[in-house]
C-alpha cells in the first residue's frame, strides 16, 4: 500500500509541539533525576591520631568530617602543648556509577601537638554541627613514653572508627626528606692552619621561615664567618646522594683556625624551619574527569606546615702541633703559603728628609692575624710606627690577601748606611716545612743638608736603640734663676713637710678605697654587665644607625642584632652559649618583666633574624626594626 504524504499543515504544528513536550520532559528527567537518587552518608566526625608518642616528640591529630559543618568546637587536648590549628582543609568528588549519583565531602582540622611529659592522656571528643544537628567524635587516649633517642617514622592507626593509617591524615618529614650537615675542608689539621666549615641544608620539601637557633662556641678556635648573604637569600642547587636528588643550600660558611692542639670537639648546629608538606585528596579512583583535573598538583592548595628543629652532626678535629725541627729563629707563627717582598722609594737623599720602607707579605692563609717582621736601621735614623693595611679576600678554600708595612724613615746624619735584609718564615702545611723568604739589601747615601743641627753632635732619640750619644762638641752654659739654696737647709719637720705628709696619707687612703671598690666590682662580673648594658646597647645601635644611613643591610643587621642579645645577655645575666629564644623568654618571666613586652622583645629579636630573607622593601625594613630596636630596649631598661 502506497502512503501518502501528509500536507495538512495543522497536523504538522501539532506533531512539532508533541516533539518540544517530550524534550522538556527528557531536560527534566535528567536535571531531576540525579537529585532524586543523590546518595550521601549520614554525617558524622571521626578522629586519626597515634596512640603512643615520646616525650618532645611533636605529632599531629586530625579530625575528619563527611559534611559541611560550622562551630568547629576542640578538645582541651591536655598534657600536651599546642604548636598550632587548627589547620582546616576540604575537598568533595562526585561519582556517576549505574546511573546513580554519589557525593563525597571532606573537611578537616588538623592540630600539631608536642608531649610535654610521661603519662597516658585522655583527650575527650570534638564536636561540630551539621545542618542544625551537633556531631561529635569518640574520645581517645595517648600514651606519652620516654624519648629512647629515636624518633620512629612509622605511622599508626587513629583511634575510632576512622581505620585509616597515620602516613595518610598526619604528614611526617623523616630524616632522609630533610637534614643539616656540616662539611669541613680538612679533619686533621696545624695549629694556626685554615679549615673552610660548610653547614648546608639537604631538602626534597619546600622549606620556609628558616632560623639558627643554636651556634657552636667554636672553643679553641679563632672563628670568621665568610657567609655569602647573596642580598638576602640563599643560593640553592642540586646534588645526588646515594642515587636521590636533593636541593641544597648554604646555611653557614665559616673560617676556624685552631689555636692550641689536640682532639678538638665542635658543638652541632641547630636551625629551625618549616617544611611544607603537600596533603592530596583522597586516594580512591574516579572515573570523574572533573576529579583527575582538581586533583592535579598544580591545583591542590592543600599545603601542611611542619615545623622542625634540625640539628647536624658534631665534629672531631685532630689538631697537631707545629714541628720543631727546622723551625727558623725568625718564625712568628705564620701558617699557610706565602712571598715576601720590600721595596724602597730612594736611596739617595740628604739629611732631615724622610724616605719609605714597604714590607709587604701575601698568599693564602690567616692574614688578619699575621705577624709583620720588624727591620732594623742604623741609629742615625729616626724612625716612625709602621702604618699597615690589610686587604683580604676569602673563596671556598679560605683567606687570602696582602699586608703591607710602611716605615717612615728621616736620617739625622750625613754618611753611608746599610739596610740589612729582613727575614721572614712561616710554616707551608700542604708539605709540612718552613720556608725563610728574605728582603732586599739597601745601600743609603745620606748627604749633609742646610742648616742641619744634628751635624753638630748631640744626643738624638730613637725608638729603635733609646738614647744614643752622636757628639762630643761643648755643650752651652746654662742660663736663667738656677734656683739656689742654702748648703746644710733641710725639708725635714718643716711645716710643709708635715701638710705634705698628711696631703700623702689622705690621698693613699682616698686611693686604697678606689682601689677596693673597683675590686668588687670587677669581681661582680654580672653587676657589671648589668650596669653597662644599656650604655653597650646604645653604642651599637649608634653604630647600626651609621650603616642605616648608608643602607649597608649586612652591617646593620649584625649591629642591630647584636646590640639586641648583647643587652639582654648582659641585663638577665645569661650566659652567651646559652642564649635563645626560649632562654630569653623564661629569664624575663622569671624576673616578673610583663608579659607584652617580654613577647615584644622576643618579636623584635624573630624580626631582626628574619628581616634580611623576608620579602618587601629593604630600606622600610631597616628603619622599622631600628626604630622598634630602640623601642624594646627603652621599655626593658626602665623595668629591668
Amino acid at each position: 500500500m502506497n502512503r501518502k504524504s501528509d500536507n495538512n499543515p495543522r497536523r504538522r504544528v501539532i506533531r512539532i509541539g508533541n516533539m518540544k513536550k517530550i524534550f522538556k520532559l527528557f531536560v527534566f528527567f535528567v536535571c531531576v533525576a540525579p537529585m532524586v537518587l543523590w546518595a550521601q552518608d549520614d554525617p558524622k566526625l571521626t578522629v586519626s591520631a597515634k596512640k603512643q608518642v615520646m616525650v618532645g616528640e611533636r605529632f599531629q591529630v586530625v579530625f575528619e568530617a563527611n559534611a559541611e559543618g560550622k562551630h568547629f568546637t576542640a578538645p582541651t587536648f591536655e598534657g600536651f602543648d599546642v604548636l598550632g590549628g587548627p589547620f582546616t582543609s576540604s575537598s568533595s568528588s562526585v561519582q556517576i556509577i549505574n546511573g546513580s549519583i554519589s557525593r563525597t565531602t571532606k573537611n578537616t582540622y588538623t592540630f600539631a601537638l608536642q608531649a610535654s611529659r610521661e603519662g597516658t592522656f585522655y583527650i575527650g571528643p570534638a564536636s561540630l554541627t551539621v545542618k542544625g544537628n551537633k556531631i561529635a567524635s569518640q574520645s581517645f587516649s595517648i600514651t606519652v613514653v620516654p624519648d629512647d633517642g629515636s624518633h620512629a617514622t612509622t605511622s599508626s592507626k587513629g583511634n575510632g572508627n576512622q581505620g585509616q593509617s597515620q602516613s595518610n591524615s598526619d604528614p611526617q618529614v623523616n630524616g632522609k626528606d630533610l637534614f643539616l650537615k656540616v662539611l669541613p675542608s680538612k679533619k686533621t689539621a696545624y695549629v694556626g692552619e685554615q679549615i673552610v666549615l660548610t653547614y648546608k641544608l639537604y631538602t626534597k620539601v619546600p622549606v620556609s621561615s628558616l632560623s639558627v637557633e643554636h651556634v657552636p662556641a667554636y672553643a679553641g678556635f679563632w672563628t670568621k664567618d665568610i657567609t655569602d648573604n647573596n642580598g638576602g637569600s640563599l643560593r640553592q642547587s642540586s646534588e645526588y646522594i646515594n642515587g636521590v636528588e636533593y636541593t641544597t643550600a648554604d646555611i653557614q660558611r665559616i673560617i676556624i683556625v685552631p689555636q692550641r692542639s689536640g682532639n678538638l670537639t665542635l658543638d652541632p648546629m641547630t636551625i629551625e624551619c618549616v617544611a611544607q608538606i603537600r596533603t592530596q585528596g583522597s586516594s580512591r579512583q574516579s572515573n570523574d574527569p572533573f576529579d583527575i583535573f582538581f586533583n592535579d598538583p598544580f591545583f591542590n592548595r592543600n599545603v601542611t606546615n611542619v615545623r622542625k628543629e634540625l640539628s647536624c652532626n658534631s665534629l672531631n678535629i685532630e689538631v697537631k702541633n707545629l714541628p720543631e725541627n727546622g723551625k727558623p729563629a725568625s718564625f712568628a707563627g705564620a701558617v699557610g703559603n706565602y712571598n715576601f717582598k720590600s721595596d724602597i722609594d730612594k736611596t739617595h737623599l740628604k739629611t732631615n728628609e724622610a724616605f719609605t720602607l714597604t714590607l709587604t707579605v701575601s698568599g693564602n692563609g690567616n692574614i688578619e692575624l699575621l705577624q709583620m717582621p720588624e727591620p732594623t736601621f742604623p741609629p742615625d735614623f729616626e724612625v716612625y710606627d709602621p702604618k699597615v693595611t690589610t686587604s683580604y679576600n676569602h673563596t671556598v678554600n679560605g683567606l687570602s690577601g696582602t699586608k703591607k708595612a710602611e716605615y717612615l724613615v728621616i736620617p739625622r746624619r750625613a754618611g753611608s748606611f746599610d739596610l740589612s735584609p729582613v727575614e721572614f718564615s712561616y710554616f707551608n702545611p700542604s708539605n709540612g716545612t718552613y720556608t725563610a723568604l728574605y728582603s732586599d739589601t739597601y745601600a743609603i747615601q745620606v748627604e749633609k743638608g742646610t742648616g742641619s743641627e744634628s751635624e753638630e753632635g748631640g744626643i738624638f732619640a730613637s725608638n729603635q736603640e733609646g738614647i744614643k750619644y752622636l757628639g762630643s762638641d761643648i755643650r752651652h752654659i746654662a742660663t736663667g734663676n738656677p734656683h739656689l739654696k742654702p748648703k746644710h737647709s733641710s725639708f725635714f719637720a718643716t711645716p710643709l713637710y708635715f701638710i705634705v705628709l698628711v696631703a700623702l696619707l689622705l690621698v693613699f687612703f682616698i686611693l686604697l678605697m678606689v682601689l677596693k671598690k673597683r675590686e668588687l666590682l670587677r669581681q661582680d662580673n654580672a653587676a657589671n654587665r648589668n650596669r653597662k648594658a644599656d650604655k653597650v646597647a646604645r653604642g651599637r645601635l649608634k653604630q647600626a644607625n651609621q650603616y642605616l644611613k648608608v643602607k649597608d643591610q649586612d652591617k646593620f643587621y649584625v649591629e642591630l642584632s647584636q646590640a639586641l642579645w648583647g643587652y639582654i645577655a648582659d641585663k638577665l645575666s645569661i650566659e652567651r652559649s646559652k642564649l635563645s629564644i626560649d632562654t630569653v623568654s623564661e629569664t624575663m618571666r622569671g624576673k616578673n618583666v610583663p608579659e607584652d613586652l617580654t613577647q615584644q622583645f622576643v618579636d623584635t629579636l624573630n624580626s631582626c633574624e628574619f628581616a634580611r630573607f623576608a620579602p618587601g622593601s629593604a630600606d622600610e625594613k631597616m628603619e622599622d626594626l631600628y626604630r622598634r630596636g630602640i623601642e624594646v630596649i627603652t621599655k626593658a631598661e626602665k623595668i629591668l
